[in-house]
């Protein structure tokens, strides 16, 4: 009781700013690593945290918050992608505004997940751009590359001779559209896969056996932890339960992956099979695409709409621009794609598909940088909290 008064005080004291003594300084190993003013503040209320353990049940951040007794800068960008902003400790503190300790840990951990994506974007300077203006970035970027795409489309023999254009690869032939997006998808993984390298190693996550990738991709898969430890769902504007933003989370992902086997069975059609589009309404690609497309449109526009009336003590409000930026961008891929599919035996299937290209384009390059970073790291969070509950816990603080 003597230790958990002393902790509480000293947290009380930091959170008022009366003690200076953890200024963001953490030794480690005799190096002194800074810690972010964002960083600092995570580590103060995981101190807090750790004293009470009244949410230890709640997500995934709580048990691995028990294995340690300090928070260096590794640990606080490892809790914070794993933490999924569910809402369910904010509304269960009790020392949670306008308590004098000012507990709130979605919204501190949110302030460092977003840190965490500039720091191991690859390049740096795009994703501190993308970073701050990513709904101006995001919709510039489409834009320019559907003026560029209709440009393409304006200037093509087949136009310029006056010819009827019926098919997409009549416009842009298919080898044309493999390079281009090939190329944009490749250097978009290729950016992905350097910071989330980069985020591992800083982590020291140690090596996945075969049962925590299982439990890690069925973590991913069915959205765990945004059924706030209960299973009755998030808290949005309110103390109230709602399940609505794991049914948009997965309305989005499930349907941008059936977008994206539309594509890959058109690609089989073209290169196996010898079938040129437009195919059937009935066709694979097709039935595969609308779904997909409808999914993408009415998930992402829930996800918006939560965005924009969630409780502003709930999140950071400086990640909005690159929150709703790539949600414009979903919306835009997924409308332009319906719009094409419905009047693509139009005069306007080539405007059309100008703009569906751009936006699919804009998309793609701003995946390491934006929102769709996010389901990386916290997969890579997820999977090194499954890593440490198989491992022997030496403190023997906590359950996992």
């Amino acid at each position: 009781m003597q230790q958990l008064e002393s902790l509480t005080q000293e947290a009380s004291e930091l959170g008022g700013g009366r003690d200076r003594r953890m200024s963001g300084d953490v030794h480690l190993h005799r190096q002194v690593i800074r810690l972010t003013e964002s960083e600092t503040e995570v580590q103060r209320q995981m101190q807090i945290c750790n004293a009470c353990r009244y949410c230890e049940g709640f997500c995934a951040v709580f048990p691995a918050m028990t294995r340690r007794l300090s928070f260096a800068k590794a640990d606080v960008n490892y809790l914070a992608n794993l933490c999924h902003n569910c809402g369910a400790c904010y509304h269960a503190c009790q020392y949670a505004p306008p308590h004098e300790f000012a507990v709130n840990v979605p919204q501190a951990m949110a302030k460092v997940r977003v840190d965490t994506y500039a720091e191991y974007a690859w390049p740096p300077s795009l994703g501190k751009l993308y970073r701050h203006s990513g709904a101006t970035v995001a919709l510039a970027l489409a834009f320019g590359l559907a003026l560029f795409m209709w440009l393409a489309t304006v200037l093509s023999p087949r136009v310029l001779q006056g010819s009827r254009v019926s098919t997409f690869y009549s416009i842009f032939p298919h080898h044309v559209l493999v390079v281009i997006f090939g190329t944009v998808f490749v250097y978009a993984m290729l950016a992905l896969a350097i910071g989330v390298r980069r985020f591992w190693k800083d982590i020291a996550a140690g090596t996945a056996g075969l049962s925590a990738v299982a439990e890690t991709t069925t973590d991913v898969l069915t959205l765990k932890y945004l059924g706030g430890g209960h299973g009755e769902g998030c808290n949005e504007r309110d103390d109230a339960f709602t399940l609505l933003r794991r049914r948009f989370h997965h309305l989005t992902f499930y349907g941008f992956m059936l977008c994206f086997a539309s594509t890959a069975v058109a690609t089989i059609y073209h290169y196996v099979f010898r079938m040129e589009a437009p195919y059937m309404l009935t066709s694979a690609p097709v039935l595969l695409g609308t779904v997909g497309g409808l999914s993408l449109v009415v998930g992402s526009a829930g996800l918006l709409w939560l965005n924009v009336r969630r409780d502003p003590m709930r999140g950071d409000a400086a990640q909005k621009p690159m929150d709703r930026g790539f949600m414009l961008l979903l919306l835009w891929t997924g409308i332009s794609g319906l719009v094409l599919l419905t009047w693509r035996a139009s005069a306007a299937m080539p405007s059309l598909l100008a703009v569906h290209l751009g936006g699919v384009m804009a998309l793609f390059l701003t995946f390491p940088y934006g929102k769709f970073a996010h389901g990386i790291f916290r997969s890579a969070a997820l999977l090194k909290s499954a890593i440490e509950r198989r491992e022997r816990n030496s403190l023997q603080l906590g359950s996992d």
